[in-house]
């Protein structure tokens, strides 16, 4: 009895501090102590506001199934004066050795982030990047899809653009090969990053000549390239098999599935350390059961929920930038795995932000 009264009063407190009501009782706007103001009256006037956005901060309550599909409703711009984090779809798939198709997953991201971008990220104390930084839409990169051997230096030059402006950078590929000429852009900031890189493979698998253009072998490239510093870089999820890691820390799914994700996150903090981090993400490394729609999936991997709280887990690494790659929507009906991608790219973000709010 005491359960109940104790419900019912806790009830009673939530509708007596309420500007409004809940609209299935008639009424239009509310706002519970400590919650955001939840409009119906702007989710009926936004529209497209991938174009008509005022500003770069703020929630969005454009209906999901409408409107131009920026990613999380951000501004579409080329204007890097102000930015903090530029998002950025890099549509390039030829360099897969499987199932082609994540040419199609900067679309279907951005699509799919239409979901989130209402409130703030859940399980992260109220922390809102999309109020307190400016984040855009970069639109893609373009290059010559005839043109294989330029497109390298190509994305190296975008990224490049982007960070001189000052901003941050967050790629959705595409294929995994992107990483690489990404990593150039950054190597030439920061020196040699730290790799942080959550995948079902490895993705260095001997192959000394550079301009090969392979989503296998990049990262050992950009070891003997030096533009990653392998003491320092840690593979999340592994399970597939290679003889020489390059002496890169790796994390297999079984260990991941027999361990705490706070476990998890603390030997990433372990490697890493305070240097210069840039997370990676291949879709693959979840299972394929809840991210089927990937060139190269492979059984055993992480769930949705493990990926989630090792990732919020991390929150005070030193991110510099990052990219989600590999999500081939044309393999997946349901959608689920594009909507994943949506959400590791909102951790990223979650994750670059949090060192930088006090100082911002």
């Amino acid at each position: 009895m005491d359960e109940i009264l104790n419900f019912q009063f806790t009830v009673f407190t939530i509708i007596i501090e309420m500007k409004q009501a809940i609209p299935i009782f008639g009424i239009t706007n509310f706002a519970i102590k400590g919650v955001g103001l939840m409009s119906l009256d702007e989710s009926r006037n936004q529209i497209d506001l991938a174009f008509t956005r005022k500003n770069m901060r703020g929630l969005s309550y454009e209906s999901t199934f409408s409107g131009a599909t920026s990613f999380l409703r951000r501004k579409y711009t080329k204007n890097l004066d102000g930015v903090d984090i530029a998002i950025t779809g890099v549509p390039f798939d030829q360099a897969v050795t499987n199932r082609p198709g994540a040419r199609f997953g900067p679309r279907a991201v951005r699509e799919a982030s239409a979901l989130q971008p209402c409130d703030p990220p859940m399980h992260w104390g109220g922390y809102s990047p999309l109020e307190e930084f400016n984040v855009v839409d970069y639109g893609d990169l373009a290059y010559d899809y005839a043109n294989i051997k330029d497109f390298p230096g190509a994305l190296t030059e975008h990224i490049r653009t982007i960070l001189a402006a000052g901003a941050g950078s967050i790629a959705i590929g595409g294929d995994h090969y992107i990483s690489f000429p990404v990593l150039r852009a950054y190597a030439e900031k920061f020196g040699p990053v730290s790799l942080l890189h959550f995948d079902a493979h490895s993705d260095t698998w001997k192959d000394d000549d550079i301009h090969r253009i392979d989503h296998g072998t990049m990262f050992y490239k950009a070891a003997r390239e030096g533009v990653i510093d392998t003491p320092s870089s840690i593979q999340v999820g592994i399970r597939t098999f290679n003889s020489d890691n390059l002496g890169i820390r790796a994390i297999t799914a079984r260990q991941i599935h027999e361990s705490k994700p706070t476990d998890v996150a603390n030997e990433i903090r372990k490697v890493a350390g305070d240097n210069p981090v840039y997370l990676t993400f291949d879709i693959d490394c979840l299972d394929p059961a809840f991210a089927p729609g990937t060139g190269t999936p492979v059984w055993g991997g992480l769930h949705s929920w493990q990926a989630a709280a090792i990732l919020r887990e991390l929150a005070g690494i030193n991110i510099v930038g990052g990219d989600m790659v590999e999500v081939s929507p044309q393999y997946d009906a349901s959608g689920a795995t594009a909507i994943a991608g949506a959400h590791v790219i909102m951790e990223m973000i979650c994750l670059w932000g949090w060192t930088r709010r006090e100082r911002h």
